[in-house]
């Protein structure tokens, strides 16, 4: 495509567009569910109807902190379709790390867990001062002074679906879509502001250039809080209709026993991952054979391991 033939797009025009294109081709299997494209974009609109009720308004910051599930990706494009901006918060931080950013970016909603890997993800919270912060909103489990992701969706049911097109039909690609922060190696960590457009481009680009497809079954075991998750991975896998497998968290025996179940064709990841599936002791045990596509970085790449893969 010609640079002068490229139209910009936003975000919900992105979901819609798959939507129309890939119905009811399955673009969500998360354990027990399975959302197809039509009905994640169903699920974005009844999302997007709830934010409009809790008072979200274009350009107000929301967070997500939690592994990669299928929630995630509702919450964010439900939001995102309403002009929200996204803050992803790492699921190794601290309380006080993710308060740091929680007020730095001004977020008035922060989606989460109960429970993640032994952690209370609320209790970090609790002595926190987040005069921003306005409600936490549990994508699973149940905890005190939160509220659970059925009960914050169920706020849009007296918003027309027309009130969400409308906004969502203001958009601009030159509306910020998100703001992920540096890790802060030498300092306080540093906001990075971009837009629908900008995304939605270098991703369209990417998942071209690596040879994502419609067929594929991406096993996306990248955090979604990392841009190799988030956009190289679920935004990129919806651009292109693809399945979306999340992993929440990284078991090298699962993660073969899930290859040859749901016949996986793209997996991503740092030369750890690959190092490991490699040398696995019994990976002849395992049918990898629907691998076709692997993408890796993040880290020094050898030579004889991209020989081997």
């Amino acid at each position: 495509m010609s640079a002068g033939s490229y139209v910009e797009r936003t975000l919900p025009e992105v979901v819609q567009q798959a939507a129309e294109r890939y119905a009811e081709h399955i673009a969500i299997k998360d354990g027990d569910v399975t959302l197809s494209y039509a009905a994640l974009n169903d699920a974005r609109m009844t999302a997007a109807r709830a934010f409009v009720a809790a008072g979200l308004k274009k350009g107000d910051r929301f967070a997500i902190w939690a592994p990669n599930i299928y929630q995630w990706i509702i919450a964010a494009i439900g939001a995102q379709t309403v002009g929200g901006v996204l803050v992803p918060l790492n699921t190794r931080m601290k309380g006080a790390e993710a308060a740091y950013i929680l007020e730095a970016s001004g977020a008035k909603f922060l989606f989460t867990v109960a429970e993640f890997l032994g952690v209370d993800y609320p209790g970090l919270l609790r002595d926190r001062q987040l005069p921003d912060l306005e409600q936490i909103v549990l994508l699973s489990g149940e905890a005190e002074d939160t509220v659970t992701w059925d009960c914050f969706q169920g706020l849009g049911e007296n918003v027309d679906a027309s009130v969400v097109a409308e906004i969502a039909a203001s958009l601009t690609p030159q509306d910020t879509l998100d703001i992920l922060f540096t890790s802060g190696t030498t300092g306080n960590p540093k906001g990075v502001v971009t837009s629908h457009g900008q995304n939605i481009r270098v991703f369209e680009t990417w998942s071209a250039t690596v040879g994502l497809r419609s067929d594929d079954n991406y096993l996306v075991i990248n955090p979604f809080f990392h841009s190799f998750g988030y956009k190289a991975g679920w935004l990129a896998a919806i651009l292109r209709g693809a399945r979306i497998l999340p992993v929440q968290s990284f078991d090298l025996d699962k993660v073969m026993i899930q290859i040859e179940r749901d016949r996986v064709s793209m997996i991503p990841g740092p030369p750890t991952i690959y190092q490991s599936l490699l040398a696995h002791p019994r990976r002849e045990e395992y049918d990898l054979s629907s691998l076709r596509l692997a993408v890796t970085g993040a880290a020094p790449v050898p030579v004889t391991l991209v020989e081997q893969m």
